[in-house]
């Protein structure tokens, strides 16, 4: 067995007074590409694509605050400007820029987020369905008073802070329910998926590695005008990839996409919001000539 069979190896680094987890594919000498996962999600969500990309790319994948091996936060605030100072730490500390990165869902909209803040970093930009809040959207929560959204920001911490963790019998149960949530992932998928996803109870049962209080939604965001400013500075190529399956809205329909200065956006037919997991090849079809350019 080669080096190059070998899956990746962990390594962790501080942010914030956090110890935070990342993998890396090896390859160091290649051009690097980072992979940022959604919410409740993992860093090796992303093995299929790693392990393809390894051959001609650095890889390296993260798991975010609160997520995966990572530190939980001590309170209850995760807001998005912490995950991308996280990512601008990891980027800065193991030399990456500039980088090509690749995210999904909450992952696409930490490093859209990052990639208007340091342009200059980012070669690539992939994201798959990381524009979760259309323009009409951020209008309509800035337009509540501000009372409102505090209060309705509270009311969810309480409710949180009742809410314990799911304690599973066995890794096969909580495949069960993985399988259920995406009825597209193959059985070794579903398995792979949880048992990274899951650390196991003094008790013997098994529970799902994420914090729950990544759940709560901050009373404040960006306006639309502030993300159409901040947008408008994402100057690498940028691909955006959704899924005609899912309930993301199509950027170009909603909107979404008329801030970017070079973006591309494709959809994937019968995938849904995972189109990573759902089509494996037509997203690696996309992505390699993409970041080949």
């Amino acid at each position: 067995m080669t080096a190059h069979d070998l899956g990746p190896t962990s390594h962790a680094y501080i942010s914030q007074r956090l110890r935070l987890h990342f993998v890396d594919w090896g390859n160091k000498d290649a051009p690097p590409v980072l992979l940022v996962h959604g919410g409740r999600d993992h860093c090796r969500s992303w093995d299929w694509v790693a392990e393809d990309l390894r051959k001609d790319y650095h890889v390296l994948a993260v798991d975010l605050r609160g997520h995966g091996d990572s530190a939980w936060v001590t309170g209850s605030s995760y807001p998005l400007f912490d995950f991308v100072y996280d990512i601008e730490h990891l980027i800065r500390q193991e030399r990456l820029a500039p980088v090509s990165i690749i995210s999904h869902s909450m992952g696409g909209a930490i490093s859209l987020t990052y990639a208007g803040t340091y342009p200059e970093t980012v070669a690539k930009l992939v994201t798959i369905e990381g524009l979760i809040w259309t323009p009409a959207e951020l209008e309509k929560f800035a337009a509540q008073p501000t009372h409102e959204r505090i209060s309705k920001w509270v009311e969810q911490l309480h409710k949180l802070a009742t809410r314990h963790p799911r304690r599973y019998d066995s890794l096969a149960q909580a495949v069960e329910r993985m399988q259920g949530e995406n009825p597209r992932l193959t059985p070794d998928q579903a398995r792979h998926l949880t048992t990274h996803g899951m650390a196991q109870n003094e008790d013997g049962t098994f529970s799902w590695k994420f914090d729950n209080y990544i759940r709560a939604r901050s009373p404040f965001a960006m306006s639309a005008s502030d993300a159409h400013r901040l947008f408008e500075r994402v100057t690498c190529p940028t691909l955006m990839i959704g899924g005609t399956e899912s309930f993301v809205p199509d950027p170009i329909k909603s909107g979404a996409l008329d801030s970017f200065p070079n973006v591309k956006s494709v959809m994937v037919r019968g995938a849904g919001h995972w189109v990573h997991h759902d089509n494996l090849s037509e997203f690696l079809g996309l992505v390699r000539p993409f970041l080949a350019q």
